[in-house]
């Protein structure tokens, strides 16, 4: 993103960032999917009896104040959930006009939105298209994989209805990003799973999120339990707090893996075709440039995330009570991300990294990775260590090799895809050119 400053800076924004991503929930945590790994479904506790609509006042305000707060050509307009489809086409119509009435002339708006695709038609799709929307859509690989996890208030799975409203995206032309969550139910079928995504749905980006869902140990069977067998009274806020993880958590070592086998099949035949979120982002960080992904940044506090109310959290991964920054109603959204207490969150993923961290060969690319996941101790005892070190540690040491030879390209302002016709990295080699 160009960080030049395209407009003036007002006094509010003095020591403010001039860009920063913001994901807006205009239904809250409500949904009509029920995910087994979401974690925000519990949200809706945090806000007992309420609609979780969005009020078009707040929709105004919301809009205007993120202009306001960018001065930054682009300008992102981030659409999450929950199910932020449940809004109805109208209320996003809505929002396109406030965004041409309140934006500058230097400004260009981009708009993206993420979705389970279950409500998609060919209205949504033909609105996506004419105002270039980039859907980030929800799809866990091939039927039995999707279907395990990502099913409906009535524990059926969501699998065909998703791919008939990913059609419509499709026949329309409209740029669809994947979202595939990495979980023990596909941790072992990367390349089932890639090759679905490439061959099957003809997709060319796809994002991998691994699945870690944290518990304390008194609340793990709960945990563990299918989101529709838990009681009422037995339900719980989430919050990133315990060091245990539930069954369905992808396992460390998997994820390595699961990375590994995407990445032998993508660099021998899909360099340039086919973009793997991962991938650019660990290519970058052997470039020597920041790589867009806030988990492997230095620092965060620049991914909010605002309630349906206007409310505004430190991030989507930490929407709970001791991260709530205030409400935009109240205060403009520039100050509260500008707060001493959003600029020490997001110091603390830099100052709180463990020493074995410190000491990493590939810190350069990791920085720890994101601060939910860090909740285990390192070989020495020390708090703080991800997660998913493990198998981070393996992916990076893979494929260095290969980031190795297409950071040279680069250099030499050539394509990154000539590395398919390379020997050295072929099936099973990793050795550095």
């Amino acid at each position: 993103m160009n960080t030049a400053v395209a407009g003036p800076l007002t006094s509010v924004g003095q020591g403010a960032p001039p860009a920063f991503h913001l994901l807006a929930k205009p239904t809250g945590p409500i949904c009509n999917l029920d995910c087994e790994y979401c974690f925000f479904l519990s949200k809706e506790m945090l806000y007992p009896g309420d609609r979780f609509r969005m009020a078009d006042d707040l929709l105004e305000t919301y809009i205007r104040q993120l202009l306001e707060a960018h001065r930054t050509p682009e300008v992102t307009i981030a659409w999450q959930g929950g199910e932020p489809t449940m809004m109805g086409l109208d209320f996003f119509e809505r929002s396109i006009e406030l965004v041409e009435k309140h934006r500058k002339p230097w400004q260009r708006p981009e708009y993206t939105i993420q979705t389970n695709g279950v409500l998609l038609d060919e209205r949504w799709a033909h609105f996506f298209a004419r105002h270039r929307f980039l859907v980030g859509l929800s799809v866990d690989g091939p039927q039995e994989i999707h279907d395990t996890y990502r099913v409906d208030k009535r524990g059926l799975g969501s699998f065909d209805r998703v791919m008939a409203g990913f059609e419509h995206l499709r026949a329309a032309d409209v740029d669809v990003n994947v979202l595939c969550t990495v979980h023990a139910a596909n941790q072992d079928r990367a390349i089932d799973v890639y090759r679905f995504f490439r061959d099957d749905m003809g997709v060319r980006f796809i994002q991998f999120i691994p699945i870690v869902e944290r518990s304390t140990e008194e609340m793990l069977p709960i945990a563990n339990s299918r989101r529709s067998a838990i009681s009422t009274h037995e339900r719980s806020l989430y919050v990133q707090q315990g060091d245990r993880i539930t069954d369905r958590s992808v396992d460390a070592d998997a994820y390595g893996r699961f990375l590994i086998e995407v990445f032998d099949e993508w660099v021998q035949r899909d360099v340039g075709e086919v973009y793997v979120q991962m991938f650019d982002t660990t290519l970058a960080s052997w470039y020597g440039e920041p790589g867009g992904l806030c988990i492997f940044a230095e620092t965060c506090g620049l991914a909010l995330a605002l309630e349906h109310n206007g409310d505004l959290y430190s991030c989507d991964h930490f929407v709970e009570p001791d991260h709530l920054l205030g409400n935009i109603a109240d205060t403009a959204m520039i100050d509260l991300v500008a707060s001493e207490q959003q600029v020490t969150f997001g110091r603390a993923k830099r100052d709180t990294l463990p020493q074995y961290c410190l000491d990493c060969d590939v810190r350069f690319a990791c920085n720890g990775g994101c601060p939910k996941d860090r909740f285990i101790r390192t070989p020495d005892g020390e708090d703080g260590l991800n997660h998913l070190c493990a198998g981070y540690k393996r992916f990076f040491a893979h494929v260095g090799p290969a980031m190795t030879t297409m950071s040279q390209l680069l250099r030499q302002d050539r394509a990154p895809a000539e590395i398919m016709g390379m020997p050295q990295h072929r099936a099973g080699r990793t050795r550095p050119s």
